[in-house]
This record gives C-alpha cells, sequence and structure tokens, in this order.
C-alpha cells in the first residue's frame, strides 16, 4: 500500500475521536456499484490465505480485485490513519450467510486477552451489498473495545444495552477496533448477504497519522466522553480513563485528560517530607539531611 495518500482522504481528528470512543467508524457506500457487482463473483470464487504478518503488496498485489478495493483513496486515506502505511495481513476471510441460513454467533472479541496499551489491530469489513435488518447484519457493542476481555469470555452475554445491528447499503467500509464486542447474527432474508473482512497490524507507531488540522476541535471532546447504555455512571468513568490513554498514544500529548481522572490515577509524587525518613536510603537518612 502507498505511503502517500492525499491528505484531503484521511480521517479527521473528530472522525479519529469517534474511533476511539465507538471502536468503529462506517464508511457508507464509498465502494462503486461496479465494483459491488465484481464481488459477488470474486467472493463465491474465493481468495486464497497467506501467512500471518504477510506483506499488504504480497498478500494483495496490483491488478487483484481487493488491491483495488483498497486502493481507494476513502478506503486507502481511512486504513492509513488507523494503523498507517504498509500495515501487515493478520488474517482475511470471506464470511457468506445463505438465504434462511446460519445461526446467530455467540457475542465474542477478534482476540486473546490483549495487554497491549500502545498499539491497535484493525479490522476492514466490506458488504458489496446491502444489508437490511432482515439479513442479520453483524451485532455489535459499541464501546467495548477497551474493556478488554478473553475472546469468547463474553459469550454468555447477549442484548446489552446500547448494542447495534448493521445495517448498511452496498458498498459500505466498517472499520473496526480488534477488541470490540461484536457477533453475527442468522440471515431471515432470501438474499445470502456477504462479508469480507481483513485484520491489519501496524507495522509503525500509531501516533497521528491522520489529518490533525482539527486537533483542537471541541467536537474531539464530545466524542471521546460519548456514552453507553452498557456502561453508565460511575462505572462509566473506567470508559473515559482508557480513551484518556489511548487518545495520549494517538497524539503524544502525555498530558491529555477527561476530567482528570487519568491524572489522579497518575499520581505518584516522589518528595519526601521534611523530617520523614526515606528507608530507600538507610535507617538513619531523613530528607532533611539528604538536602531533599
Amino acid at each position: 500500500m502507498t505511503a502517500t495518500v492525499d491528505r484531503e482522504h484521511l480521517l479527521t481528528s473528530v472522525e479519529m475521536a469517534h474511533f476511539v470512543s465507538h471502536g468503529a467508524i462506517a464508511l457508507e457506500g464509498v465502494v462503486p456499484e461496479e465494483m459491488n457487482e465484481r464481488a459477488i463473483d470474486v467472493l463465491d470464487a474465493g481468495i486464497p490465505g497467506h501467512p500471518y504478518s504477510t506483506p499488504l503488496d504480497t498478500a494483495f498485489p496490483r491488478g487483484t480485485f481487493v488491491r483495488e478495493l483498497l486502493d481507494l483513496p476513502v478506503v486507502a486515506g481511512a486504513v492509513q490513519s488507523l494503523v498507517g502505511p504498509d500495515p501487515v495481513i493478520d488474517h482475511h476471510a470471506v464470511h457468506v450467510r445463505p438465504p434462511r441460513g446460519g445461526e446467530a454467533q455467540n457475542m465474542h472479541a477478534d482476540a486473546i486477552f490483549d495487554t497491549r496499551t500502545d498499539a491497535f489491530d484493525a479490522q476492514l469489513m466490506y458488504y458489496p451489498r446491502e444489508v437490511t435488518l432482515e439479513q442479520g447484519g453483524t451485532l455489535s457493542v459499541p464501546g467495548t473495545h477497551l474493556r478488554r476481555t478473553n475472546e469468547s469470555g463474553i459469550g454468555r452475554y447477549q442484548n446489552l444495552a446500547g448494542q447495534t445491528r448493521l445495517t448498511c447499503p452496498a458498498g459500505t467500509i466498517v472499520l473496526l477496533h480488534h477488541g470490540i464486542w461484536h457477533g453475527g447474527r442468522r440471515n431471515d432474508s432470501d438474499v445470502a448477504r456477504y462479508m469480507f473482512k481483513i485484520r491489519f497490524n501496524p507495522t509503525v507507531r500509531q501516533l497521528r497519522l491522520w489529518n490533525t488540522d482539527d486537533i483542537d476541535d471541541p467536537g474531539v471532546l464530545r466524542e471521546l466522553t460519548t456514552s453507553f447504555g452498557w456502561s453508565r455512571a460511575p462505572e462509566a468513568r473506567l470508559e473515559l480513563v482508557n480513551r484518556a490513554k489511548l487518545w495520549r498514544t494517538l497524539t503524544g500529548d502525555q498530558l491529555f485528560d477527561i476530567d482528570n481522572y487519568l491524572t489522579r490515577e497518575q499520581l505518584r509524587p516522589q518528595l519526601v517530607a521534611p523530617g520523614a525518613t526515606d528507608v530507600r536510603l538507610g535507617s538513619n537518612a531523613t530528607a532533611a539531611g539528604w538536602g531533599l
């Protein structure tokens, strides 16, 4: 994938803040209809797999349908904004739900318990046909991506407050944080439902990869403080802390905070009070004696 995407096609700071709070961003109807029509035959034929960490240029060289999809300016700009230039492929898959077929998946996250706080993977989901409510669509719970869990550890939960069912026009691309809680629904329509998924691993620091011209827009904070039904005050403050941590990583601004929650958490005074003994310096050492 080219490392030079025009700035106008990158995500904005407000859109990135939306991704940080929601764990997803949708690009509705951005794929031309002509490509959507060709996509069905391509997906029916199958797309060969590749080993973990295959470079994008190797997995999907120029001239292939998938590369044509990824090179659409709006798609290339969104992917680069999230994972940077030249990501590698974690895995990809074609998912087809036949008419009146399939079972609803249990809720899950596409990852084992993930301890990373300074990086994330992005998953692209492409829907070449319109997805209606009757066709099932993907169920997801916005804002759950930073509430870390083992892949199937949430399988017993259903119908969480604030969950959404994807409906979208043909040619829609949805980009997800790899940790978001989700599950495919059964298809109760007479039309097959198609989805193609790619998971990208970044190869660079995810630092200010988007168009930061609006970094001080008030809309950034509005997006970062979005609330969801499944997480209510005061527990919702934990999500504000998690978002502030991720925003610090993405922007490099180590002073960013939301309502001082993260600042309080990181308060670690190192000065020793006058007359107090610092056992690390010896039993007879006092703050005054050491000039502290």
